[in-house]
């Protein structure tokens, strides 16, 4: 479920941030067995894994259409490819980490305001959306998301500058806090608006039938996902779109599920599952 997908790309934000942590807390230390020029390296590449992942995760995980172009073509051109220039290839040439730090954060440093700007207006633009599309959002919520994002956002900033480590880890930490609160307060949200959907909604004997046959097959529960989208009309390209899989897995499954239920089409699924 789109839900699902949510949850996905929140674990990988979270597995991101254990990353950053360790880094700022382990690095650099002469103590440890790896070099320090790699351990520099390593800590400034968690902050920029961090700050390149965010436009994505907004992107997909509130569904923010406008910040598109900074998820996939904005971020490697001006976050990724300067840490890859300066923290990697000029650092480890010249070992001169202030030289890397000061060169390599101008285009990270001016990006970080055009971000800023792009996901505040991303996040309006959407609101708009939802005020018009039906959907329940509050503006906290979208105001929420934003001050979340602006810590990470200005970590290059905070190194241009020369800013303490602790403040940069508190002010990371901060912003994970609140998208904790954000996305757990949109799944209890999200959880009772389809059980009083569900609720609201009159049984109806075919659907009954519907949902008793499913349990019949030996089906996954990918495959009842897409079954359920089958019997609302939508094509696969719909069904690939709102479970965030490609097309092609769609069709493998619907051809997993057709000789499960030992039928040839859609339709003749569709009569054998509501049929008592």
């Amino acid at each position: 479920m789109p839900e699902d997908k949510s949850r996905f790309w929140y674990l990988i934000l979270i597995v991101f941030l254990i990353f950053y942590n360790i880094c700022g807390g382990l690095f650099p230390d002469p103590k440890i067995g790896i070099s320090i020029t790699i351990q520099n390296i390593l800590a400034y590449g968690s902050g920029f894994l961090m700050a390149s992942y965010f436009p994505y995760f907004f992107y997909r995980g509130f569904n923010l259409s406008k910040l598109r172009f900074h998820a996939f073509y904005g971020v490697p051109l001006f976050l990724l490819l300067p840490y890859i220039a300066f923290f990697i290839v000029f650092y480890a040439i010249t070992r001169n980490l202030e030289k890397a730090i000061h060169y390599g954060m101008i285009i990270p440093f001016f990006y970080s305001i055009v971000i800023a700007w792009a996901m505040l207006n991303a996040i309006k633009a959407r609101f708009k959306e939802q005020e018009t599309d039906g959907h329940s959002v509050s503006k906290l919520e979208a105001m929420a998301v934003y001050c979340a994002v602006l810590p990470w956002v200005f970590m290059s900033v905070f190194a241009y500058y020369h800013v303490e480590q602790w403040i940069e880890v508190l002010c990371a930490n901060i912003g994970f806090v609140l998208i904790t609160g954000i996305f757990i307060t949109r799944s209890i949200r999200r959880t009772k608006m389809r059980l009083a959907k569900f609720k609201a909604q009159p049984s109806s004997p075919s659907l009954e039938f519907f949902e008793q046959n499913l349990l019949a097959y030996n089906f996954t529960f990918r495959e009842i996902e897409i079954i359920r989208l089958i019997r609302q009309g939508l094509s696969y390209q719909e069904i690939a779109d709102k479970l965030f899989i490609a097309p092609t897995t769609v069709s493998r499954h619907i051809q997993n599920i057709h000789s499960k239920a030992d039928v040839k089409s859609r339709l003749n699924l569709m009569r054998k599952l509501d049929t008592p």
